[in-house]
């Protein structure tokens, strides 16, 4: 099934009805929204990393606000169980049988916080449901349903009784980006609105979850020139190949990309990728799946600038829209 004209008008309309919705409780960052937006379309998770105070938690709620449909905030800390996360089963004793109680992950849109403070094995409870959209607890499986998007956040300062994401972890992320401080102009406008402090509490729902499903089915349909496919290829072979890099990307960073790109092009209107799709996804895709060199890392090369020099080096394809 290809996608029409019309079609691609109707998505990149709702895109841009969702992207005003939550900038009305953050302002001044739509590019970023955008990204966290074009991730959930792609039926992926968000990884969100900056400072304290820079508004991760409330774009996380915005962004829940926004869809009609569950959602649950799990506050990741040290003495967090796997099963706090999951669920567990309990013996009733009025019916004689185990029942399964469900937790916070079964919801539309799942905001972990802090997820650097939990322990490796509470982590890890997230990696079946992330990649699968299953919790299996007792040898039972249970599915969390459609949508299911988790948005984690973490600082990179205050590293002190933190635990590191491991590189399996990182991988079930879709992107990772951060918001950063706001300009001058809307911090002032924040600062006069001060009073106002639940931005995100204001914001109602504007498209329910079979919408929302559409949407993500008609992105999957969007057309990608195989010469583009070979591109994503070969900046991933690029990132195993790099002299500072000692752990480039796996497979699923590559239909990463390729899942993002075309929701990224119809969010633009178009019917077709291009290779200016694959130029600005690239590193916000790719980055946090990179382990640097040790020694590399000493002399301050950072994934991002890895990515992003490659994209320098590599020829772009001719353009062909079909």
């Amino acid at each position: 099934m290809s996608v029409t004209q019309e079609q691609s008008e109707w998505f990149a309309g709702a895109f841009e009805s969702l992207v005003s919705s939550v900038s009305l409780a953050i302002l001044g960052k739509e590019e970023t929204i955008r990204l966290v937006i074009a991730s959930m379309l792609s039926e992926g998770h968000v990884l969100l990393e900056d400072y304290p105070g820079t508004g991760k938690t409330v774009l996380a709620k915005a962004l829940a606000n926004t869809l009609e449909g569950t959602n649950s905030r799990i506050q990741f800390t040290p003495d967090l169980l796997p099963s706090d996360v999951t669920g567990v089963t309990i013996y009733n004793q009025s019916t004689n049988k185990f029942e399964f109680h469900k937790g916070p992950i079964f919801a539309s849109v799942v905001l972990a916080d802090e997820i650097n403070r939990a322990s490796p094995k509470t982590q890890s409870a997230l990696l079946e449901v992330m990649e699968e959209g299953v919790v299996t607890v007792d040898g039972e499986s249970y599915p969390v349903g459609k949508p299911f998007m988790v948005i984690a956040t973490q600082n990179p300062v205050e590293q002190a009784g933190t635990y590191k994401l491991p590189e399996a972890q990182l991988d079930r992320f879709l992107i990772k980006t951060s918001l950063g401080y706001p300009d001058r102009a809307t911090a002032v406008d924040l600062l006069l609105d001060s009073a106002n402090r639940s931005r995100a509490a204001q914001i109602s729902p504007i498209i329910g979850g079979p919408s929302l499903l559409a949407m993500s089915q008609l992105a999957s349909a969007v057309h990608v020139d195989r010469s583009v496919m070979e591109y994503i290829t070969d900046i991933v072979h690029a990132t195993r190949a790099h002299k500072d890099i000692a752990l480039g990307s796996s497979m699923r960073g590559g239909l990463a990309l390729a899942r993002m790109i075309k929701t990224w092009a119809l969010a633009h209107g178009r019917t077709y990728a291009t290779p200016d799709d694959v130029h600005q996804l690239a590193v916000p895709v790719l980055a946090h799946r990179l382990i640097v060199d040790a020694e590399s890392e000493f002399a301050g090369v950072k994934a991002e600038d890895v990515v992003a020099g490659i994209l320098v080096e590599l020829p772009v394809p001719a353009y062909r829209a079909a």
